[in-house]
């Protein structure tokens, strides 16, 4: 990474989301990419990220020596179609549009897994008391309106990150119960991922299943906050806050099938170096993910179940870690 003496670089980075886009300008600091400005817009009242950038830039006009964009999708040959957006995004047409030299985009996951080496101990919270081990891998889970997940390989002394969709990949059951939800979610979708269950529409389809099955009453009241408000955050903050039990139920499933999908990733890796929680939902709901039921699902991996007690879980606190790892990414490319 450089820095101009006289010039100071300035990069733009995006965390591009199906519900927010976040949009900062960066120059180095001491360890890590320190923020200029930072904006956030919503996603989906745009017909396409352009504009987005474009209303940015407007109010912030500084020479930009390279952008670089973490986005929610599989990016392949410097284009990306977003999963959750109807949106198109290319290198090229960036670069076309707004006469960038450099301009790279990476899967958002990708961006985030380029934050956590530079991250610090404030913006962390540890759900266990095992430490990460130097040079191992790092794996990366963050649900929010998708269910991103991404690794870090260690090599030859640094990190490499490997995006990833399996938040698409087969959900796979590991009780009774999760067979009856597996069966509903079923007839709803043409296949059901772990997506459908670990994000914030995942916890309304949980919701749903418990509602709808009879096993739990859904007060008047309830019923017309989820219609007016953000029905992950209503849930979430109804069980957390007032333990109400169908809302409660709900977040039981959603941390026991976070645990063991979190868990598979980790042995997919063989992630000794740590498994890294971000996204939305995560830094808010703390609270129960201290509880045994993430943890227990997590290590609950049969004859493995001791290695998994030896990889430590931690929760990013910081908001902007994809934000933070495109910065990396764009100084990277100035260098």
């Amino acid at each position: 990474m450089r820095k101009r003496t006289g010039d100071p670089t300035v990069v733009l980075a995006g965390d591009i989301g199906g519900t927010k886009t976040h949009l900062g300008l960066f120059r180095m600091g001491g360890r890590r990419p320190e923020a200029v400005v930072v904006e956030t817009y919503p996603s989906r009242e745009a017909s396409r990220l352009e504009g987005i950038v474009d209303l940015f830039r407007k109010s912030h006009d500084m020479p930009v020596a390279s952008a670089c964009f973490g986005i929610a999708g599989p990016v392949y040959r410097g284009m990306c179609r977003t999963t959750n957006l109807p949106w198109v995004v290319s290198e090229r047409g960036i670069r076309t549009r707004f006469k960038w030299n450099h301009v790279r985009l990476i899967n958002d996951l990708a961006a985030t897994a380029l934050a956590v080496p530079l991250l610090g101990n404030r913006e962390l919270v540890g759900l266990s008391r095992v430490r990460p081990r130097k040079g191992q891998n790092i794996a990366l889970l963050a649900p929010g309106t998708g269910l991103g997940e991404a690794l870090l390989v260690h090599h030859h002394g640094s990190y490499i990150p490997v995006s990833s969709e399996a938040g698409h990949v087969d959900f796979s059951p590991n009780n009774e119960e999760e067979i009856d939800l597996w069966r509903y979610l079923r007839k709803r979708f043409d296949h059901v991922s772990p997506e459908r269950v670990v994000s914030g529409p995942g916890l309304l389809n949980i919701y749903s299943w418990l509602r709808d099955g009879g096993r739990y009453r859904e007060p008047l009241w309830l019923r017309k906050r989820l219609q007016e408000g953000d029905s992950a955050k209503v849930i979430t903050e109804t069980a957390l806050r007032y333990g109400q039990p169908l809302c409660s139920a709900t977040m039981r499933v959603f941390l026991s099938v976070f645990g063991a999908v979190a868990g598979n990733l980790a042995l997919t890796g063989m992630t000794r170096g740590g498994v890294y929680l971000g996204g939305g939902i995560c830094p808010k709901i703390l609270p129960a993910l201290k509880q045994e039921g993430f943890l227990n699902a997590f290590t609950s991996k049969g004859r493995f179940s001791d290695l998994m007690r030896e990889i430590p879980v931690r929760v990013i606190l910081n908001d902007k870690a994809a934000l933070l790892g495109a910065a990396a990414c764009g100084f990277k490319m100035d260098a």
